[in-house]
C-alpha cells in the first residue's frame, strides 16, 4: 500500500486536510498542490500512481491542466473533483479520458472507493472472478457427474467458454489450469453423450431431438422469412462458440442480438457434410440419393460445396417458399471487397446467403504456415487472430451498410474445431480421406477407444462408397496419425486446430440473430 503515490490539486486544497489526513492513514502516500502549475512541476518528481483535480481552479483550469497531464503522463489515471454537474464539463473530462470523477463535496469512502477502482481494480477483479469460477467449478462438475440432456450440455459448453474468456482476462495461469482440466473432463463426457444418442438424433427416433445441422433452417431460420424486409444469413465457415463470443462486441455498436442460441453439427464436423446438409435441409446420404449431381463424395474428384446455392434453392422449394434470395461465397480478399458495395442490390431480396471462408482458410493456414502457427499458438491467440479479423474485414464493413439499412441479420456457422493435442494411429488403404478428425474406408485398423466408430454408414445417413465401408470419428483433442514417418506427422500436427470428429468444440455451434440498432 506504501507505493501508492497521490497527487491532489485544489485551490482550496487546506479545506481537504481531513480527507488528506484520512487517506494518509490508510497507508496512502498524499501530496498537495495549489494550483494547476504547480500540479505539473510536481508531477516529474513524484512517481504518482493516481491524480485527483478539481475542475474549478483560478488560472490554469482543471480541463487545461487535464490536457497538459495527459500530453506528459497519459497511463496516470486522474480523478476529476468538480462543484459543476454540467453535462458539457462532464464530456469535455470524459473526452479528455479521466478515470473517474467525484462531486463536491466528496466524502472519505467515495475517495477511497475511487482509488481501488482504479488502482486495486485488477486485483480485486481477479479475486472475485477466482472465487466465482471456483464456485462455478464446483457446480459443473456437480452437472458432469449428473445423466445430461443436449439442453444441459449446451448449458455446460455455454459456462465453460463464458470462464475460459473471463479467465483470459486475468492471465492467470493456475486457474486456466484449472479450468483446462475441467474442459477436458466434459469432453470425455460429452463424447460419450453423442456415442449413445447421436444416432438415435439422426434417425428421430429419440424422445427429445436437438436443432441439428439439417433441421437448422427449417426450424430456426425460416420463421424469420415470414417478417417484413429482407433476411441476411450470414454463414461463417469453421466459427467456434468462443470465437463468436470474442467478435460478438464489435458486433454489438451496430446491432443488438435478439437472441443467441447453440445447435448442433451433424458428423463429420466437416463442410462438405454440414454446411450441404445446413442449405440442403437433407443429411448427406439423402443429398446424394436426392440430388446425385450435387454431391461428390470423398474419393472423387473435384468441390465438395459447389451446389450450395442450388440445394438451399431445392430446400426453399419444397417448403413451400417461393422467394427472391441471393448467395454469395466468399474465399478470398477480392470477393470480399466487393461485398459491402453488394449490399445495396442485395435489399430486394427476401433471403442473401454470405458464406465468409475467412475462419477456415485461418485454422488451415494455421496448420500449414509456420508464422500463423507462431501467432497462434494456444486457443487465446486464436481467438485474437479471428477478433483482428474480423475488426478489419470487408464483411464487418458490410455488417455496418446492412446496420445502416436496418435489415435483419442471422449469423451461424457450419461447424467449430478443436485444438488437437493426442495423436491416434489409424491404418487405412489409400482410398482413405485425409482429413485428420474423421476417416472413412474399408478396413481401418484404430484404436477403438480413441473414436465415435459408425460400422453401417447409412445408421448416420452418411454416403456409402463401398459395401464395407465405415466411418470414425477421433473423440476429444485425438488426432488421427498413421504409422509410416508417425514422428514427423505426430510433430507437424500437434497443437493445430482441426475439424471432423466429436468435441463441444466442434459439434456446440452457435446461432445469433440480430437486429440494427
Amino acid at each position: 500500500m506504501d507505493s501508492i503515490h497521490i497527487l491532489w490539486a485544489d485551490d482550496e486544497i487546506d479545506l481537504l486536510k481531513p480527507h488528506v489526513l484520512f487517506l494518509e492513514e490508510k497507508g496512502y502516500k498524499v501530496s498537495t498542490a495549489n494550483s494547476g502549475n504547480d500540479a505539473l512541476e510536481l508531477l516529474p518528481k513524484g512517481n504518482f500512481d493516481l491524480i485527483f483535480l478539481d475542475e474549478n481552479m483560478p488560472g490554469l483550469s482543471g480541463l487545461e491542466t487535464l490536457s497538459k497531464i495527459k500530453n506528459i503522463f497519459p497511463d496516470i489515471p486522474v480523478v476529476m473533483v468538480t462543484k459543476s454537474e454540467e453535462e458539457s464539463i462532464m464530456e469535455d473530462a470524459i473526452g479528455a479520458k479521466i478515470a473517474d470523477y467525484l462531486i463536491k463535496p466528496v466524502n472519505p469512502k467515495q475517495l477511497l472507493l475511487s482509488i481501488k477502482k482504479n488502482l486495486d481494480h485488477k486485483r480485486l477483479i481477479s479475486e472475485k472472478t477466482n472465487s466465482a469460477y471456483q464456485q462455478d467449478f464446483r457446480n459443473i462438475s456437480m452437472q458432469l457427474g449428473d445423466n445430461l440432456d443436449f439442453n444441459e450440455w449446451m448449458d455446460v459448453h455455454r459456462k465453460l467458454v463464458y470462464w475460459e474468456l473471463e479467465l483470459e482476462k486475468l492471465r492467470d495461469n493456475g486457474m486456466v489450469e484449472v479450468l483446462n482440466m475441467q474442459k477436458r473432463e466434459a469432453n470425455s463426457q460429452f463424447c460419450k453423450f453423442i456415442e449413445k444418442n447421436y444416432l438415435s438424433w439422426v434417425n428421430g427416433t429419440a424422445k427429445e431431438i436437438p436443432v441439428q445441422s439439417h433441421t437448422l433452417f427449417s426450424k430456426k431460420i425460416a420463421p424469420y422469412l415470414l417478417e417484413e424486409g429482407p433476411i441476411f444469413l450470414i454463414v461463417i465457415d469453421n466459427l467456434r462458440y468462443d470465437q463468436w463470443k470474442a467478435i460478438q462486441p464489435l458486433i454489438n455498436e451496430y446491432f443488438k442480438t435478439d437472441s443467441e442460441e447453440l445447435f448442433y453439427s451433424i458428423l463429420p464436423t466437416a463442410t462438405q457434410y454440414a454446411r450441404n446438409a445446413l442449405f440442403a435441409g437433407l443429411m448427406p446420404s439423402q443429398i446424394e440419393k436426392l440430388y446425385p449431381k450435387l454431391w461428390v463424395n470423398d474419393d472423387e474428384e473435384g468441390g465438395k460445396n459447389l451446389h450450395e446455392e442450388e440445394l438451399l434453392g431445392e430446400q426453399l422449394k419444397r417448403n413451400g417458399k417461393n422467394i427472391k434470395f441471393s448467395y454469395t461465397k466468399v474465399t478470398n480478399i477480392n470477393a470480399g471487397k466487393k461485398l459491402p458495395d453488394s449490399v445495396s442490390n442485395m435489399m430486394t431480396n427476401k433471403l442473401n446467403v454470405i458464406v465468409y471462408n475467412f475462419v477456415d482458410m485461418l485454422s488451415h493456414a494455421r496448420t500449414e504456415m509456420d508464422m500463423i502457427r507462431e501467432l497462434a499458438d494456444e486457443e487465446p491467440a486464436y481467438r485474437s487472430l479471428t477478433v483482428s479479423w474480423f475488426e478489419h474485414s470487408p464483411l464487418f464493413e458490410a455488417m455496418k451498410v446492412i446496420a445502416e439499412k436496418k435489415a435483419r441479420v442471422i449469423i451461424t456457422t457450419d461447424h467449430g474445431t478443436v485444438h488437437v493435442k493426442e495423436p491416434s494411429k489409424i491404418v487405412g488403404d489409400r482410398t482413405v480421406n485425409s482429413n485428420l478428425r474423421y476417416k472413412q474406408g474399408k478396413s481401418l485398423d484404430y484404436n477403438k477407444k480413441d473414436v465415435f466408430e459408425i460400422k453401417n454408414p447409412a445408421d448416420a445417413f452418411l454416403p456409402k462408397n463401398n459395401v464395407s465401408t465405415a466411418y470414425v470419428f477421433a473423440k476429444e483433442d485425438k488426432y488421427f496419425v498413421y504409422p509410416n514417418n508417425y514422428a514427423q506427422f505426430v510433430n507437424y500436427y500437434k497443437n493445430t486446430f482441426q475439424h471432423g470428429g466429436v468435441s463441444m468444440e466442434e459439434i456446440l455451434i452457435p446461432f445469433a440473430v440480430l437486429s440494427a440498432k
